[in-house]
């Protein structure tokens, strides 16, 4: 038996013996993403491009989650790992199948390159929306949740993660390929690492892929001080470019001159595979003694131990799932739960929930009341069913429900053939006769998101402002003026400004295929909203930092100073809390909690840290969160656990150390500054913590 299919030595051992089998053209063909069969080695072609931010995506049918900005907003490590995991298992029994039938095209493979971990500094970002918000620490501990749940437990891995995309890449899109983003040591390793670093060491994630931007005038996906960092963490699984980034360096950055130069960097950085087509190169760069034998054999080694971790050269699949389980029943069920804790609730004059009662029709207005697209956000798995917004409200709603279109997305008219306006008359009727206006509106993946995948005038897939679209403010303002009780739902990857006095505002992010449902119940009060935001909303684009500006000065809740709509943390419930007896020991916090109102609600605890020393940010930072169910006029006392770095500061050098000896620890509903405790209409507690 040869020395790499005995599965009782280690994947290093099994990596290094199938690589010496290797000629060196052989070993150049393993390190394109659409890596080529070696047949003499029984090594069959791999694409190693699939993708799950939000589920399975782009393979046809899978279980679609609210997309990643949403699943943030549910503060719920446990349903995070439960989508990592359903994206894991259903990507396994479809390669299961696609392997039978030869397919092995991109987004059939269980290499997944997911999460996303980039801080969401700037809210015009289109991206923004794959991220799990703002804090290094909310990002993190989701993110090492759902690679867990993507990995499984098992000896071998049930599918690879990846995080991405390493580092300081947040925008903007349409200068991406050739931006150097300037970045302070200071803000590298207080902001933009830490989750990385969490996701290398404590989750064990198996690949970290590099982004198409510069980090200091050194190219991400071949920077000396970025590979550094993963080999101080101890990463041991397989480094992946961007796609096309590698063609940035000659193309974009001008660091090189010529496609080999470009490949020969990046191959001496440690990036070992290239999505793009730039290593086709590499053979040239060998032959001409640019790099070395050593150098791509290190590489194939990498990405032949990923491989074997996978099982890919085993007797038995490690894993074998029936193809039913993709998008069944229960994974659908855990699509739900997680759209119900992800809408967040902003404001509530006493409208919702509404009374079914007092009710009998119901305007359901605007253009994304009835679209599917509203619910995918981008990267997105296609689902068997979706139940659209309107489609919720009139499976759960016993009275009339009226719809209308309202208006186009971001165009003036919904049909080019008739005038500007052309669907307001017939929202302003539906209106005039309802009891009730449910206003449907927001961005989907068109216009914000990816370079590329979105565009028109939204430049490249960023927002240009915090604003709807011109045609849906016209519409709000026309609802407005009938009257009429006016709920907003929002449908986005991140901060918006209404601008709109609405008796009730909904935040639903891209909700996925259980969205409509999900926001029905909340609606008529089935069950309490629940969702916290995971990003600061903003009241105007224009008082924020420029956007190719990468200090963290200004941004995001630990440094923002005004400009504040709705803040990190913050959204409501149908009911009301307090909180007592606050205290701390080894990095846990004690608090009770006690359910005051009159529904019963699901509420997420969170804990802050304020630091008082000249490295501190300014504002108290997350150090700890828990989500718990209260009944009418239930108490419990909840124990947290809190960040390990909780009583530690960031230098200017980059130094983590501890500087101070005296903190004030924080546990609430909301942050505790006086603006987010009055929008909640609750206090938070607080305790001096000496160390």
């Amino acid at each position: 038996m040869k020395k790499y299919l005995d599965e009782a030595l280690s994947a290093q051992e099994r990596a290094e013996a199938l690589v010496d089998e290797m000629t060196v053209e052989e070993m150049a063909s393993q390190l394109k993403y659409d890596s080529e069969a070696i047949e003499r080695l029984g090594i069959p072609a791999y694409n190693w491009w699939n993708e799950g931010l939000h589920g399975l995506s782009r393979s046809g049918i899978s279980t679609l989650f609210p997309q990643a900005i949403g699943l943030a907003a549910t503060f719920d490590r446990e349903l995070l790992h439960t989508a990592g995991e359903i994206t894991g298992i259903e990507a396994r029994a479809k390669y299961k199948w696609y392997s039978k039938y030869g397919d092995v095209d991109k987004f059939k493979g269980i290499t997944i390159w997911s999460p996303n971990i980039n801080i969401f500094r700037d809210p015009r970002w289109g991206r923004g929306q794959e991220t799990y918000g703002e804090d290094p620490y909310l990002t993190a501990e989701l993110g090492v949740q759902y690679v867990r749940g993507i990995q499984g437990e098992g000896e071998k891995l049930r599918a690879a993660a990846c995080a991405k995309h390493l580092a300081a890449h947040s925008g903007p899109e349409e200068t991406r390929h050739g931006f150097n983003a300037k970045v302070s040591e200071k803000d590298l390793n207080e902001t933009y690492l830490p989750a990385f670093e969490r996701l290398v060491k404590d989750a064990k994630v198996e690949g970290v892929m590099g982004a198409y931007n510069a980090v200091n005038g050194e190219p991400s996906c071949a920077s000396p001080y970025l590979m550094q960092k993963l080999k101080d963490w101890g990463f041991d699984g397989y480094f992946v470019s961007d796609c096309w980034a590698i063609r940035d360096f000659h193309e974009a950055h001008h660091i090189t001159r010529e496609p080999k130069q470009s490949a020969s960097l990046a191959i001496k950085a440690g990036c070992d595979v290239n999505c793009g087509c730039t290593y086709e190169h590499l053979l040239t760069a060998y032959n001409e003694g640019l790099i070395s034998k050593e150098e791509i054999r290190t590489a194939c080694v990498h990405a032949m131990r990923t491989r074997i971790r996978l099982g890919m050269f085993d007797k038995k699949p490690p894993y074998d799932y029936p193809y039913s389980i993709v998008a069944c029943a229960q994974h659908k069920a855990q699509s739900l739960k997680a759209a119900q804790e992800s809408i967040v609730l902003l404001k509530n004059n006493g409208i919702l929930p509404l009374d079914e009662k007092r009710i009998k029709t119901i305007a359901v207005i605007g253009p994304e009341a009835d679209s599917r697209t509203a619910l995918e956000g981008n990267y997105t798995p296609k689902a068997d069913r979706y139940i659209t917004l309107l489609e919720g409200i009139q499976d759960r709603f016993t009275g009339r429900t009226i719809f209308a279109e309202g208006c186009h997305l971001y165009q003036d008219r919904v049909s080019q053939i008739c005038l500007a306006g052309d669907r307001y008359s017939e929202a302003l009727a539906a209106a005039e006769n309802s009891d009730v206006i449910i206003a449907c509106v927001g961005l989907d993946s068109t216009i914000e998101g990816e370079q590329g995948d979105a565009g028109n005038e939204y430049s490249s897939g960023d927002k240009p402002d915090l604003m709807l679209p011109k045609s849906q403010r016209i519409l709000l303002e026309k609802l407005k003026q009938t009257g009429k009780p006016l709920v907003i739902v929002c449908t986005a990857g991140g901060s918006m400004n209404m601008l709109t006095d609405a008796d009730a505002i909904i935040h639903a992010w891209y909700p996925g295929s259980e969205g409509g449902k999900a926001l029905a119940q909340i609606l008529f009060g089935d069950i309490s909203p629940s969702g916290k935001l995971p990003v600061t909303f903003y009241e105007t684009a224009d008082k924020l930092p420029d956007f190719e500006d990468y200090s963290m000065q200004g941004r995001t809740y630990r440094y923002a100073k005004d400009n504040i709509l709705y803040p990190f943390g913050f959204g409501l419930t149908y009911s009301k809390v307090r909180l007592s007896n606050l205290s701390y020991a080894d990095f846990t916090a004690t608090v009770d909690i006690e359910n005051i109102g009159e529904r019963d609600i699901s509420e997420v605890v969170q804990v802050y840290i304020n630091d008082t020393c000249e490295f501190a940010a300014p504002n108290p930072k997350l150090c700890g969160f828990e989500r718990v169910q209260l009944a009418k006029g239930e108490k419990k006392t909840l124990t947290l656990s809190l960040d390990k770095n909780m009583f530690t500061a960031v230098n200017e050098r980059g130094e983590r150390k501890v500087f101070s000896k005296q903190f004030t620890l924080y546990a609430g509903v909301s942050q505790p500054d006086e603006f987010s405790q009055d929008l909640c209409g609750t206090t938070c507690e607080k305790v001096l913590v000496k160390i």
